[in-house]
């Protein structure tokens, strides 16, 4: 019913050219990169053409549309000249109808070209795109040794190629959107037909068609919308910047949603394990990829735990550290104006103040202040007597564990979980510390991803017969891994057929 009632207020083109130009001059008003260009045909037929300057391919204009239509279409008469346009005269482009005034304008902003005639009651949209880009460039965020280097742009014509080339299969769909209610964003879900769940399929597109917000302009903020769980810190939705780990997804059964103007996509559902794994898992042997998965869980449980078992340790519990250890905090403490607490806090706030200023900096700049600033401030610190050096090693060990953790998203909610853990451990010793951790556990157990449990496939993995158990904390060889995931069609996972 909303979708009949929203055409019948739409505008319908009528057959008046002149009455189509002034209604398009008043919808694009004041719009100075909008071009309108007026130009005959056959027997005089009066046509007009409409495109956004500098988002559209001059040359094919003139050449495949002014050209062909004023040199070819001398003899057609008025009745029928726009099919005919679109048959035989303009080459090279995607030619679709546009009948209501809302979707020539649409058409126009997206970087199409519009054609209006006399007599005709609707107008011909051709896509005659032409962006301006930055080509494809390697991946910065998600840097492998081995493996493909290209990354996605901001360009999502550019994307779905990427990822088209790699799987060349007709099961391959790709289903367009717009997103937002001022600023349209063009928006794509691809999926692998034979994998990808019907349900959730089904649930993504309702939720794109539903996202109420004035302007979606990357897939940032997409994914905050789409998530379930919006108050965790904790991301429910993968994003990524690398094809080849798009590709792979789809092959699992999962769903990509690209969005136009950002060089990232979603891939979901999303469980807590794929943030620990990278591309180059796969393209490395199976021995050295798991020995750095564990290093991955370990780093993950000391970035989180570290400095609150550090304040629980020495302030609470000193006799159960060893003799010489709990000897040597001490003696370098004696001269220390502030508690460890004090001392913990402000050394990791000053990690965080690096990191950020190490991110907002060019790049040239940006390594020497990270290391350069954390080495001399840390120094300075322990000459000045400010703090013991055993809380600059547990503040620089927490640091490194958390670069060793391959995606950014889930680093920022171990890095807000560590600061609750240090206020439990702060107040109640190792109680607080096993309390902040059992509460940790517990949230990450609440927590789903479009159905999917995120502790998946640590916890339900007997759903899928423990297979995914083979590509979670030790990935086994490639043949042992299991083709279909959880994340498809029950009837893939267990016979294998379509």
């Amino acid at each position: 019913m909303k979708k009949n009632q929203k055409q019948k207020t739409e505008k319908q083109i009528t057959g008046n050219i002149l009455e189509s130009r002034k209604t398009m001059k008043e919808i694009f008003k004041d719009c100075g990169d909008i071009v309108f260009r007026d130009f005959t045909a056959g027997a005089h037929i009066p046509l007009f053409l409409v495109f956004t300057d500098n988002m559209v391919n001059s040359a094919s204009i003139e050449e495949s549309i002014l050209n062909n239509v004023m040199n070819r279409c001398r003899e057609e008469e008025a009745e029928g000249l726009l099919p005919v346009l679109t048959e035989q005269v303009i080459s090279g482009f995607d030619v679709q109808k546009a009948e209501t005034f809302e979707k020539a304008a649409e058409g126009v902003l997206s970087g199409d070209t519009l054609i209006f005639m006399e007599g005709s009651n609707y107008a011909l949209r051709a896509s005659t795109k032409s962006f301006p880009n930055r080509g494809v460039s390697k991946a910065e965020t998600e840097v492998v040794v081995q493996g493909p280097k290209d990354a996605f742009t901001e360009l999502l014509a550019f994307n779905l190629v990427l990822i088209r080339r790699r799987i060349q299969d007709v099961r391959l769909k790709v289903k367009r959107k717009k997103v937002g209610t001022i600023g349209k964003n063009d928006a794509a879900i691809m999926y692998l037909s034979h994998l990808v769940r019907p349900d959730m399929l089904a649930k993504v597109e309702k939720q794109l068609e539903n996202l109420q917000l004035n302007g979606i302009l990357d897939t940032g903020t997409a994914e905050q919308l789409l998530e379930k769980h919006r108050m965790s810190p904790f991301p429910q939705l993968q994003m990524t910047e690398r094809p080849d780990k798009a590709a792979a997804a789809l092959m699992e059964g999962r769903i990509v949603v690209l969005l136009d103007n950002s060089p990232f996509v979603i891939l979901l559902p999303a469980t807590l394990n794929l943030f620990f794994q990278a591309a180059e898992d796969y393209y490395e042997r199976w021995e050295i990829m798991s020995f750095i998965r564990i290093l991955r869980y370990v780093a993950a449980f000391f970035a989180v735990a570290l400095p609150g078992l550090y304040i629980a340790l020495s302030v609470y519990h000193p006799s159960l550290l060893p003799t010489a250890l709990a000897v040597q905090i001490a003696k370098t403490r004696l001269h220390i104006p502030f508690s460890v607490v004090s001392e913990v806090v402000v050394m990791e706030l000053a990690f965080e103040l690096l990191r950020e200023a190490g991110i907002r900096l060019p790049s040239p700049v940006s390594s020497t202040i990270g290391i350069v600033g954390g080495i001399i401030i840390g120094s300075a610190a322990v000459e000045a007597g400010l703090v013991s050096p055993a809380v600059v090693i547990i503040s620089a060990l927490t640091g490194i564990c958390t670069f060793v953790i391959p995606n950014s998203a889930i680093v920022s909610g171990l890095r807000l979980s560590k600061y609750g853990i240090i206020l439990l451990s702060s107040l109640f010793g190792l109680f607080g510390f096993w309390v902040g951790l059992l509460f940790l556990l517990v949230h990450l157990s609440g927590l789903s991803s479009y159905g999917i449990p995120y502790l998946y496939p640590f916890c339900s993995a007997t759903v899928n017969d423990d297979k995914d158990l083979a590509d979670s904390i030790i990935r086994l060889p490639l043949r042992k891994i299991n083709n279909h995931s959880i994340f498809g069609k029950r009837k893939e996972k267990k016979g294998g057929e379509v």
